[in-house]
């Protein structure tokens, strides 16, 4: 250890003990999220934007929001989230989908003018274009799909339990559900803790639904 030459040492012994320093505030917390469009950061809880072409969420600020959201290439996500109670999927037209598990959410597309199905698996979301006579015949038996917002909304469908639950929802919610299955999935078929992610995402939906 380097010891000050003596004089200091001697001038710091006259000067007595040094008062006790203040504690420090304790500095606040800050979010490492940033806007995707501008590098302004954001909180937790933040607005986002449909990217239409690569379609995937877009996080941004409340200014990059307000200025971004009638761009072309933006739509940003619906506010409606309804509990279908009386909602009729015959398993024929389910089948028709050709959706390899018995969970999705079901889309309009303005880009592509079809409709689209994506269903989480360990990647991500996993993207399928449905065949239309099979959506047109679940639009005739449930005509609240009529209704249902090109991009900015979608039907999401759960049949992995006995007890089937139908929602329409904003679409960053149904990529939310991707992301938290996603961060759930273990070994190849996705483990118990799917099934509790899965649970927990529809008791958010109903905590939040207008019944339908």
């Amino acid at each position: 250890m380097t010891l000050a030459p003596p004089g200091v040492r001697q001038m710091a012994a006259w000067a007595g003990p040094r008062a006790p320093r203040a504690p420090a505030a304790p500095r606040p917390s800050k979010s490492t999220a940033t806007c995707e469009l501008c590098p302004i950061g954001v909180g937790e809880d933040h607005r986002h934007l449909l990217h239409l072409d690569e379609r995937r969420i877009v996080c941004v600020c409340e200014t990059c929001w307000s200025m971004r959201s009638g761009d072309p290439e933006f739509r940003p996500p619906g506010s409606r989230t309804l509990l279908l109670q009386d909602f009729v999927m015959p398993d024929e037209v389910w089948a028709a989908f050709q959706i390899p598990i018995g969970l999705a959410f079901l889309l309009w597309s303005s880009v592509t003018s079809s409709v689209i199905a994506m269903y989480p698996s360990p990647a991500g979301a996993t993207e399928s274009e449905l065949e239309l006579t099979a959506w047109d015949a679940l639009c005739e038996a449930n005509p609240v799909l009529r209704d249902l917002e090109p991009d900015a909304e979608a039907l999401i469908v759960n049949r992995t339990t006995d007890d089937h639950q139908y929602a329409i929802v904003p679409v960053d919610q149904c990529y939310r559900m991707v992301g938290l299955i996603k961060s759930r999935w273990e070994g190849i078929t996705g483990g118990r803790a799917v099934d509790a992610a899965i649970a927990e995402f529809f008791a958010g939906v109903r905590e939040r639904a207008v019944l339908r």
